[in-house]
């Protein structure tokens, strides 16, 4: 029952992180008539007081002083960070512009590129689907790129961004809450510093669009902190073949927000393009529960096997004459030699 409550919860917590990430678009469109780089700077400025609340209210603060004494760590934060803020600004930037669809094929494309950087990077080996699933990953891109008339240089963007990103955090080795608080705090200041800027220039929007507008700029810190919350809770309560699958909810989402509220344009090319990516991530996916179901079955006959070995030596320790490394056939010499 437990295990169940916790795959529940897991699912569910899931769930509410790629959904909200899915629907990100309709809340960045609400801001549309504000340009991307003001839209991501406030996005910035406002998630380091919405993680210095979860910070507050989680009690985790003794990551802070060690990390201060690692300059290489603090580094690939850094790295981390202008990764990160590349892919928001570009995001946002896409959605406001009419590109939903084009951006949805970037995360759609990212599980791809993090398996090609496994391989190159960090010497990973693949196996055949999956070199079979990149090989049509690229051949997505290719026909795409006639779609397009031109290479699908946002999706590209997005998609090798954040596996970029994926690949920095790999090594910095911080959870959750505490990478997204390390993160923030290195974005704040450049990010205050241009809104501080645009308000001298006058071209702020921050105040002069309405209460509400400035409410949506504000809570941008939480639209960015929750699902990374709910993700982090999705994580250790689900295992990683779960999440993998989960992952394609928001480029779906995305993709379907694109088609029906956006109207954006599908023709035959772009159709062809999709599927293809689907068709290489369907293979994944089969590959990687094939994967998963065989390592089960093997640590359950491993798991057997060593009951098995136990018992039977439980039974030869019980036996007479069964001890091992005790001759039990030889009369007893003495009283003073009880069996053991």
């Amino acid at each position: 029952m437990g295990t169940q409550g916790t795959d529940k919860a897991g699912l569910a917590y899931g769930f509410a992180a790629y959904g909200m990430w899915g629907l990100l678009p309709l809340y960045w469109h609400l801001l549309q008539d504000t340009g991307a780089s003001e839209v991501l700077a406030n996005r910035m400025v406002w998630s380091l007081p919405t993680a210095l609340l979860i910070l507050a209210l989680v009690r985790r603060w003794s990551w802070i002083r060690p990390l201060l004494r690692e300059p290489r760590k603090l580094a690939l934060i850094l790295l981390a960070a202008c990764v990160i803020s590349a892919n928001w600004g570009l995001y946002i930037w896409s959605v406001n512009s009419g590109r939903v669809i084009e951006a949805s094929l970037g995360y759609f494309i990212n599980p791809l590129v993090s398996i090609a950087f496994g391989v190159l990077l960090l010497r990973e080996r693949l196996r055949v689907a999956q070199w079979v699933a990149v090989g049509v990953g690229v051949l997505a891109v290719v026909v795409m790129t006639f779609a397009y008339g031109k290479l699908p240089w946002v999706s590209l963007t997005l998609a090798f961004s954040f596996a970029t990103y994926g690949l920095i955090k790999k090594k910095v080795k911080l959870d959750g809450v505490e990478g997204f608080s390390a993160e923030t705090m290195m974005q704040f200041l450049p990010a205050l510093g241009f809104l501080i800027w645009l308000g001298a220039r006058g071209d702020s929007t921050f105040a002069t669009d309405g209460g509400v507008h400035t409410l949506l700029l504000v809570l941008s810190g939480a639209a960015t902190a929750l699902p990374l919350i709910f993700f982090g809770a999705a994580a250790v309560r689900l295992p990683l073949s779960t999440i993998g699958l989960l992952q394609y909810m928001a480029p779906a989402f995305m993709f379907v927000l694109g088609v029906t509220v956006f109207h954006e344009e599908m023709p035959p090319e772009r159709w062809a393009g999709f599927g293809l990516v689907w068709a290489a991530l369907a293979l994944l996916t089969w590959d990687a529960l094939r994967t998963a179901r065989r390592g089960r079955a093997a640590l359950r006959a491993a798991a057997a096997a060593a009951k098995r070995e136990a018992e039977a030596k439980a039974k030869a320790g019980s036996e007479p004459g069964g001890e091992p490394g005790g001759d039990q056939e030889a009369p007893a010499q003495s009283s003073a030699t009880p069996a053991r």
